[in-house]
């Protein structure tokens, strides 16, 4: 007996041992039961109805999962089949989520939820489902506003966005495919994340599962508090690949207030084309690093043209925020009221300066970022571009007055490595204007070769630099 006890001691140990350590890593794991019932009541179901043009197709645009279409935007491609919406009006209807913000009946969503809604209904967790009325939607943001009449309304408790952190948990509430009050659960993979053709919102990103009907649904955190609202996610196939994207609750919340006290909402502008400072563009500037927005063109009487910001500059700072990339600018501005100043700190010709620039009212409408003439020039060795004048009708098409404009590119010469294209027009060369195709020769001949040199270049109306590299090989 003494020998069997001696023997099955160790393993007995290693069991208890094992037991142990699993109870302690269960403990550990995040119990989302108490917040979902704290929560639970103050998530809301949105119900909309609108009239859009029926498809002939049985795949047209229209039907495509609303999510799918919200990523891509209007970038998503045409199916075949479908007539791009003609034909007569038919009634759809669409599912989203939402929460409640104030006891009065003020509710946030997503802008997308209820974009073109005819009627929208709120279905509360009680099941009492009641009429909205859009009070505001800013689509930049994607966050919208809503308004029923009911009074003491289970709230939500707000919490602050900018405390988060990568590897936190998360979880969502919300009714993905009309399945009201569904708890998923995740963690935060990444904090200020920039999506295509979205520069100012700096999103949060997701694993939680998020599916069409998410879409305005609240993500909280562990305390209970709402981070952000649930507004995209990555995907293939219109379902939840692993990527969901959520605006933060600090913009969502500035926002709505500038709905509901104002009807609109007002956000800083300065005026400028920027782009990223890619590492040949830095060195050609006199950088140590990447950090810092490149203005590319500055509009004309814009609030920066007025502060003296030239093209060329390189922005570092606003109002003592580092600026970590080109992304980063927008958001900064964007925060700061028309009417009050930013301070820039600036990089001009290896100088840093200060440059104060009272900012206007984000425009309504903003830009994402002939027979040929006689050459004046045959291909340049050096570059590999043939370059002309402009001629009167280019300048009309073009609007443009002086450059050089690049005719022909060689795919193994300098300019082509630097991305400069066919149809593009050289404005300056290592930070001189370029008035003529001549002028861009001389430039050319004087350069120092054993550097990135900055060319600015406008392409299709937009303003652009490229860095380039004279001597091959470097």
């Amino acid at each position: 007996m003494e020998r069997m006890t001696r023997w099955f001691a160790p393993w007995l140990l290693m069991a208890v041992t094992l037991l142990s350590v699993q109870a302690a890593q269960a403990r550990e794991l995040p119990d989302f039961t108490k917040l979902v019932k704290q929560a639970a009541p103050g998530v809301v179901n949105i119900a909309t109805t609108s009239s859009v043009s029926a498809s002939s197709g049985p795949y047209g645009q229209q039907d495509v999962p609303e999510i799918f279409r919200r990523f891509f935007g209007d970038q998503m491609p045409q199916i075949p089949g479908s007539p791009g919406g003609q034909g007569e009006e038919e009634e759809r209807k669409s599912l989203g989520s939402g929460f409640v913000i104030r006891k009065d009946g003020y509710i946030l969503t997503n802008a997308h939820v209820v974009k073109d809604a005819d009627e929208i209904m709120v279905r509360l967790n009680d099941r009492r489902e009641l009429p909205a009325k859009l009070v505001g939607s800013d689509t930049r943001t994607d966050v919208a506003l809503l308004k029923v009449d009911a009074k003491d309304l289970p709230t939500l408790k707000i919490g602050d966005s900018d405390d988060l952190e990568a590897g936190e948990w998360v979880a969502a509430i919300g009714s993905p495919f009309g399945f009201d009050h569904s708890v998923t659960a995740g963690i935060v993979s990444a904090i200020n994340r920039t999506l295509p053709s979205e520069t100012y919102v700096p999103f949060i990103q997701t694993d939680v599962a998020i599916n069409p009907g998410n879409s305005g649904g609240p993500l909280f955190n562990l305390d209970g508090e709402v981070v952000g609202i649930n507004s995209q996610i990555y995907t293939r196939s219109g379902g939840f690949m692993g990527l969901s994207f959520a605006v933060p609750i600090s913009v969502a919340m500035n926002v709505a207030d500038q709905l509901r006290t104002e009807g609109h909402v007002s956000r800083g502008w300065l005026g400028v084309v920027i782009q990223p400072v890619s590492k040949d563009l830095a060195e050609s500037f006199g950088l140590d690093g990447t950090n810092g927005a490149l203005v590319s063109d500055v509009s004309d009487d814009s609030p920066a043209q007025k502060a003296g910001l030239k093209a060329g500059d390189v922005i570092l700072s606003a109002n003592g925020s580092d600026i970590q990339d080109s992304t980063t600018l927008p958001r900064v501005v964007g925060q700061v009221s028309p009417g009050d100043e930013v301070k820039l700190q600036v990089m001009r010709d290896g100088t840093e300066r200060d440059i104060d620039v009272t900012v206007g009212d984000w425009p309504e409408e903003m830009a994402a970022d002939g027979s040929p003439s006689s050459e004046s020039s045959n291909d340049q060795t050096q570059l590999g571009i043939a370059v002309s004048d402009l001629n009167d009708q280019e300048k009309q098409q073009l609007d443009i007055d002086k450059g050089a404009l690049v005719r022909r590119v060689d795919p193994r010469g300098a300019a082509a490595s630097a991305g400069i294209q066919p149809g593009d027009v050289v404005v300056s060369f290592d930070q001189k204007p370029i008035d003529s195709a001549d002028q861009l020769i001389d430039a050319v001949k004087k350069a120092d070769d054993d550097r990135a040199i900055p060319v600015r270049i406008v392409r299709d109306g937009n303003s652009l630099f490229v860095a380039l590299r004279l001597k091959s090989g470097d």
